[in-house]
């Protein structure tokens, strides 16, 4: 029966009642105010004892419901309603139990999916850290606390401060806006990171995370892949001129033993032209191979920029320290003509190549900035690798050449994307 039956049939009862107690005193001689007194008297207490019976289970009903909605509220989905009853409030019953067991579903769903997301997280080698706007630690993965924390709890501490406990390096590449390649000085031997940086908003809250991806092994497997890659070039070019020769010394025998000497002349010239270029390819490699010490001398950065500007076109975006640097300057000539030319043609705006110096830090920071496409990811990881070009007829030398050097400086080379586009090659200079 619904509940709008039993109240119907409540009221006719009371009605009925009330009828019939009416009629019952109008028989007796009494004054009517009497009849009326007497039939409320009886009425009255019926009525609350009958409403009473009838809104108890109601009330009960209500206040479980109650109780569950304020458990949803507070994320609690454990509350069912044993439903008794098979009117409105039994539907009502049924249900919130229906959408309690969804919601318990979903919420399990979830842990289930939280849990597996942090056991992925935990587990790879990649350290991530999330921050909040003032630089409080809200996450960080079992990596990022054997990086940054000895392996211990980072949550509830400001990422700066546990900075300060590492290397300097780490806390520059931690600290720098820009997404990069860097290397890691400390442990057995210096590690190579790739290390990016994005801001987020959630929950109207601004977030920060780091992540820093170890590349160490990953290059030294490339840098294995590029050797193997160098004596596939020497074999080739070696027998490119080596067969030419042998073929032609066979040849220059034969006419011999015939009598024939008239093309001898151009037998010893191919011989002689495909000498000197082996010649000259293996004395290219040579000197990379055997690059001599820089030389170091004091050197003002106003004259040497200028001097650079007579043989390559840039601009100057600031102005250059006015205390002089040590280094080899024709090695860094060598290079910034390197990186400047790599900036030209890397597709942007001529008039967009520019290059700045400033000191920071106790050492002069030389930043070449273009606005090309920039490079992905990939190239980004492998272009410092020897031998690795994108150009058709590269020899993967040129970045290489540049960042053997800077480090023969006992310096740092950085290859970063830009904001807005275009790719910034960072050296810092001691």
């Amino acid at each position: 029966m619904t509940l709008e039956a039993r109240l119907s049939l409540l009221i006719a009862l009371l009605v009925a009642l009330c009828v019939g107690v009416g009629v019952s005193i109008s028989r007796l001689e009494v004054p009517a105010w009497q009849a009326a007194a007497f039939s409320l008297l009886i009425l009255l207490p019926l009525s609350l004892f009958a409403l009473r019976g009838v809104m108890a289970p109601i009330n009960r009903y209500l206040r479980v419901l109650r109780d569950g909605v304020a458990g949803f509220r507070d994320g609690d989905f454990s509350l069912s309603i044993a439903v008794t009853r098979e009117d409105e409030l039994g539907e009502l019953a049924a249900l919130y139990n229906r959408i309690g067991d969804v919601l318990r579903r979903e919420r399990q769903e979830l842990f289930q999916r939280e849990l597996l997301l942090d056991t992925v997280i935990q587990s790879t080698p990649w350290a991530l850290v999330l921050t909040n706007a003032n630089d409080a630690v809200l996450y960080a993965n079992t990596a990022a606390r054997k990086l940054f924390h000895e392996g211990r709890k980072m949550e509830g501490a400001t990422f700066s401060s546990l900075l300060d406990r590492v290397p300097e390096s780490l806390r520059e590449a931690a600290l720098t806006t820009v997404d990069g390649l860097y290397t890691i000085a400390g442990g057995d031997e210096p590690e190579v990171y790739h290390v990016t940086h994005n801001r987020f908003t959630l929950n109207t809250r601004e977030h920060h995370l780091h992540l820093f991806k170890r590349l160490t092994r990953e290059l030294n497997r490339q840098e294995l892949e590029s050797w193997k890659k160098v004596i596939r070039v020497i074999s080739h070019e070696l027998n490119n001129s080596l067969a030419p020769i042998a073929s032609m010394a066979h040849s220059g025998r034969l006419m011999l033993e015939r009598g024939d000497t008239s093309r001898l002349p151009l037998v010893f010239d191919t011989i002689d032209d495909r000498t000197q270029r082996l010649k000259l390819f293996l004395d290219d490699y040579a000197r990379f191979a055997k690059l001599p010490r820089p030389r170091l001398e004091s050197v003002q950065w106003q004259a040497f920029l200028e001097g650079l500007r007579g043989l390559v076109s840039f601009l100057i975006i600031e102005p250059v320290p006015a205390r002089a640097a040590r280094f080899d300057r024709a090695q860094l000539q060598q290079v910034l003509i390197n990186l400047i030319k790599n900036a030209h043609e890397a597709g942007g705006s001529p008039d967009a190549v520019s290059l700045s110096v400033r000191e920071q830090g106790g050492a002069f920071v030389v930043r070449v900035q273009d606005r090309g496409p920039g490079m992905s990811e990939s190239v980004l990881a492998n272009a410092l690798l020897p031998f690795y070009s994108t150009k058709a007829e590269g020899t993967g030398l040129g970045l290489t050449l540049c960042r053997e050097i800077i480090e023969a400086h006992e310096g740092r080379l950085v290859l970063a994307n830009r904001e807005g586009g275009g790719l910034e090659v960072r050296i810092v200079l001691p």
